[in-house]
């Protein structure tokens, strides 16, 4: 089958430009499928059709906006950088995110364990060959274990929702932008320019991302060793940078291995976003081959 993938395109100032006929097609052999439809019959990341997740979701997005700020992510780094929380391994972080709901999300309203199998077995079909890329489908959202009371049970606009850059000016394609002007960064003059406290080309590395679980699973990944390749990190860290990989904004912060890197996580994107359905996956039948991948790729218990 074949599937097109938008990607952003950059005219010779390196502004943004609409993807349309040059979009990339990524041609794939396996067996995935892009639904028509979320799991609520709706389409996906479609933020002001009417719905029952409608509300819910643009409440969280309304108060992340305003607390999403410079110096709460500078605090929440340091302090869940240190890794000092438990020590488990990665099945049992997996187990716990049975117990929760992501509050941002429209598409979707099954314990995180399903979406996290749906998106890695997707994965699989088409590329049965790179195992990293199984491995990242699967853990990509451990971080939610935020939620958790062993974690701080931090609220959910800590945790989850699309990510952007803090410690410079908000991007009016962010979800439910409006909701930034209540932000004390919207309003700083050291954080509201195009590059704010950063520089051309400084490097995604080298950018404070509002936190969440991305930002924090790739501290823990990082941290912990893993031998997953870069571009695995990279998708760990930026699958919910929706501005960057959907709409091609931030790219002036970005170097050449971002660029490279980014091309990985447009693949990723399509698994992560269209696997979300109501088909059940057989945890039993295919947890000895998600356990072998973690054994490969991870030690068997890591600092959390």
């Amino acid at each position: 089958m074949t599937i097109t993938i938008e990607q952003p395109h950059l005219d010779g100032a390196g502004e943004r430009k609409a993807a349309g006929d040059d979009a990339v097609e990524l041609v794939l052999d396996g067996g995935f499928v892009v639904p028509e439809s979320n799991a609520f019959g709706n389409n996906f990341r479609n933020y002001d059709e009417e719905s029952e997740r409608k509300e819910t979701v643009e409440e969280f997005y309304r108060i992340n906006h305003i607390n999403q700020t410079y110096d709460f992510v500078r605090r929440m780094r340091e302090e869940y950088g240190r890794l000092g929380r438990t020590e488990m391994g990665v099945w049992e972080c997996i187990e716990l995110l049975n117990e929760f709901i992501d509050d941002s999300d429209p598409d979707l309203d099954m314990p995180q364990i399903e979406h996290l199998l749906q998106t890695a077995e997707a994965i699989r079909k088409d590329f049965p060959d790179d195992d990293w890329l199984h491995l990242t489908g699967l853990i990509h959202d451990l971080g939610k274990v935020l939620l958790h009371p062993s974690f701080g049970e931090l609220p959910q606009w800590a945790v989850v929702g699309d990510t952007f850059p803090v410690g410079c000016a908000f991007d009016e394609c962010n979800v439910h932008f409006k909701y930034f002007k209540d932000n004390p960064d919207y309003h700083n003059p050291k954080f509201n320019t195009k590059f704010g406290a950063y520089s051309e080309g400084c490097g995604l590395e080298n950018v404070l991302m509002s936190w969440g679980h991305d930002d924090y699973m790739y501290l823990v990944a990082k941290e912990n060793k893993t031998t997953l390749p870069s571009a695995g990190l990279f998708i760990i860290r930026y699958h919910s940078f929706y501005p960057l990989h959907k709409h091609g904004a931030y790219m002036h912060l970005m170097n050449d291995e971002d660029k490279e890197n980014l091309k990985w996580l447009h693949v990723f994107n399509k698994y992560d976003l269209y696997s979300k359905s109501n088909v059940r996956i057989d945890v039993e039948k295919v947890k000895p081959y998600y356990m072998s991948l973690i054994d490969k790729y991870f030690p068997a218990k890591l600092r959390w």
